[in-house]
């Protein structure tokens, strides 16, 4: 069975937003849609989905164990932010929207906080991940066992 760690990040992502979507609590706020997502970005996220693909950014960051805290998180999504002539310099991402997302998680039962370490995934989300990888990789073995018609596969002469 293959792993989350050895699947492209972006197919995990996107098939793992498009499941929070039928999550009931995994629902984006009312503010969600006019507010920025760090200091760094000059408009709000432009996507409609783009609430779910920053809660399955993070959960799979929760699932590679790299990242715990909101403090981290907001370092890890932050970017440079362009101050006209002067240098650019790094800014950290919104704390509110990171720490939204993480309660709905933990309202959702994927993630849990502990005392010391900060937010780690509890066994619902890493199977709900794992459940992913292996949607992932049976349509890709789908993919490449199936050959063309027409093709008359490797024919040397």
């Amino acid at each position: 069975m293959a792993s989350v760690r050895e699947i492209d990040a972006e197919s995990v992502i996107n098939k793992a937003s498009a499941e929070l979507q039928k999550m009931a609590g995994m629902k984006p706020p009312e503010w969600a849609g006019i507010v920025k997502t760090g200091v760094s970005k000059e408009r709000p996220p432009m996507r409609e989905n783009g609430w779910w693909i920053r809660s399955a950014s993070i959960l799979r960051k929760l699932y590679l164990g790299q990242i715990a805290g909101v403090s981290r998180l907001r370092k890890e999504y932050g970017g440079r932010k362009n101050r006209g002539h002067k240098p650019e310099h790094k800014r950290k991402a919104s704390g509110a929207v990171i720490r939204k997302i993480l309660q709905q998680l933990e309202a959702e039962g994927m993630v849990k906080t502990e005392k010391g370490r900060g937010r780690v995934i509890t066994s619902k989300g890493r199977s709900f991940l794992d459940r992913i990888a292996k949607d992932l990789t049976a349509l890709t073995d789908n993919k490449v066992a199936q050959p063309k018609k027409g093709s008359k596969g490797n024919i040397h002469k």
